[in-house]
């Protein structure tokens, strides 16, 4: 079982320097650009103290963020919610990770979603509703699926995504209002003016495929560890059915944290405004016919 949960382990840790490096070149690159345009060199070192602090912030306090945006709350340590703290001690011990934090979200709509830098800083947050909809076995599937993603470091590249995603967008408007507003030559304008214009277009849609390379396929990995976690593999099938099946989006919902829940935040409907093409989830459909192997 070790194996395939922590198939992936070094390829995300690698992944994520990946992501960070990238966007301290982007950056830098961005911040040469506006000290060209307005003529000083300390746009430039501003854009490198940013990168370097956006970097170290998004790794140690990713975390703490994704939970702020998504609103969830420690989930108490008794009453009703004392059989979710066993469910993943037990499933814990037996993926051989730390128990990881548990949160809460105050929302009808069942879902679910790992997050923090490692397993020694891991948090696993659900949603009143999926605690409301789902039986002990059904539960155990979802649990164990995200603590996959713990063993595989999914979450901690989907989490720094989510931080440096965020700010390619911010990026992109700044970039944009400075090409309009912004001081220097007739001719530098011009061009600053197109490069803006590009920037503005091309950096959203480039925030959108650092998500996608997250890649779908981790959801496949998480469900199938997940099942050989349980032993059971119905019980994660019918989860992800029921999950599905809820209409109702997600009161938080957001495309920045969308790629990180077990099931797509904006419910059923979605499928039919989004293209499967820039979907963060792979159907449903395709995850319960493999976790029931008839793939």
């Amino acid at each position: 079982m070790a194996s395939n949960i922590y198939t992936h382990h070094d390829s995300n840790i690698r992944r994520t320097w990946f992501l960070m490096a990238a966007f301290l070149v982007m950056v830098i690159f961005i911040g040469w650009g506006i000290s060209w345009y307005i003529g000083t060199p300390i746009i430039l070192y501003a854009a490198v103290a940013f990168a370097i602090f956006m970097n170290v912030f998004s790794y140690w306090y990713s975390d703490k963020i994704v939970i702020k945006m998504t609103g969830a709350k420690p989930l108490p340590d008794e009453g009703k919610y004392q059989e979710v703290h066993n469910i993943i001690e037990n499933l814990s011990i037996t993926a051989g990770l730390p128990k990881p934090k548990l949160y809460i979200m105050n929302d009808p709509a069942p879902n679910a979603f790992a997050t923090g830098r490692d397993p020694n800083h891991a948090v696993v947050a659900v949603t009143s509703g999926i605690l409301d909809i789902l039986d002990k076995t059904e539960l155990e599937g979802v649990l164990a699926h995200e603590l996959s993603h713990i063993g595989n470091r999914d979450m901690l590249v989907s989490t720094v995504a989510v931080v440096l995603a965020g700010f390619i967008a911010i990026i992109a408007d700044m970039f944009l209002r400075m090409s309009i507003h912004g001081g220097g030559s007739r001719d530098k304008g011009v061009l600053f003016l197109v490069i803006g214009l590009v920037a503005a277009i091309l950096l959203p849609v480039a925030a959108q495929l650092i998500q996608l390379a997250i890649s779908r396929k981790r959801e496949f990995l998480a469900d199938a560890s997940g099942a050989l976690l349980t032993r059971y593999p119905e019980g994660l099938a019918s989860a992800l059915l029921k999950i599905a099946g809820h209409a109702q989006p997600m009161r938080k919902a957001s495309h920045a944290t969308s790629h990180l829940f077990i099931a797509n935040p904006f419910g059923a409907g979605a499928k039919q405004q989004l293209s499967s093409l820039f979907s963060t989830h792979p159907p449903t459909e395709a995850r319960v016919r493999a976790l029931r192997g008839t793939v």
